[in-house]
């Protein structure tokens, strides 16, 4: 597929768990009306067997195979800067050998031009829906999207990212931001803070979130947004944020020498939801 054309993609290796992924990419091209794009590195019967059963489940959605010639790494860096968003499985990537389970997606998700979506084995179709008594499971309501926020490097793509899947899947967006007491002074009273200063600086935080995301929310008027701001820690806050989530979206700095930091990696293992990782400036 040309660098040109639009697409999702997904690499496969084999795996339960690369199946699942390669399914979540299924769906989230079907959403996005676009190609889906498979990309694996071995025999040709594998790719042909995941092209056969993707095909076969999401008969909407085309479905394109790909054989890698390069290193893992290399492979999926190189796909990435030709499609949209690409989406890995976080166990049982063994299909490039050389690489201990796991260890491909955090290297991609690290270097990746484009959002990389981690998606745990295991994922089902109707673990991003609401679940309605009586309501078939692809006919429910979708569980919202969360954005994690930091109000001191905000940035335009994870906004764009994470509106764009929320409209995709007519779902709420909530955004949430943590902070933390700053260190107190030496002659403060214990560094105690009234829940009125609480308040106040939450009150604050929510108008310059509110500010941040409106030019953005311009392109998709009628996506629902909800603010949270929780005094707490970020890993912890948007852990409990996500175990009733469809998609958590977290951003990463791009540029020579960046990386995932310790925010992003412990999301990474311990998130209940697939999570995007979303470069920028």
């Amino acid at each position: 597929m040309g660098r040109g054309i639009r697409s999702v993609t997904a690499g496969v290796d084999g795996s339960r768990a690369g199946q699942d992924a390669a399914a979540w990419a299924a769906r989230e091209a079907r959403r996005r009306g676009l190609p889906l794009r498979l990309l694996y590195a071995g025999a040709d019967l594998v790719l042909e067997r995941a092209a056969e059963e993707l095909a076969c489940a999401y008969p909407h959605v085309e479905v394109i195979g790909t054989r890698a010639r390069e290193p893992a790494v290399e492979a999926l860096l190189a796909a990435a800067a030709g499609t949209e968003l690409l989406a890995l499985g976080t166990r049982g990537f063994t299909g490039f050998a050389g690489f201990p389970v796991g260890s491909v997606a955090l290297a991609v998700a690290a270097r990746a031009p484009c959002p990389v979506v981690l998606v745990r084995s295991g994922e089902r179709p109707e673990d991003e829906r609401e679940p309605v008594p009586g309501t078939p499971p692809g006919e429910a309501p979708y569980l919202p999207v969360v954005l994690g926020v930091d109000l001191e490097r905000p940035a335009g793509a994870l906004a764009g990212h994470a509106l764009r899947a929320a409209a995709a899947r007519s779902a709420t967006l909530r955004v949430v931001h943590t902070w933390t007491l700053p260190y107190p002074d030496q002659d403060a009273p214990a560094g105690l803070v009234s829940l009125a200063e609480t308040a106040a600086e939450e009150d604050i935080r929510k108008r310059l979130l509110a500010a941040w995301l409106r030019p953005w929310q311009r392109g998709f008027p009628r996506a629902a947004v909800e603010i949270e701001v929780v005094l707490g820690r970020p890993v912890q806050q948007l852990l409990r944020s996500c175990t009733r989530a469809g998609l958590l979206v977290i951003g990463r700095r791009s540029g020579p020498g960046r990386g995932l930091g310790g925010v992003a990696h412990s999301l990474l293992h311990h998130a209940a939801c697939p999570v995007a990782v979303v470069p920028h400036g």
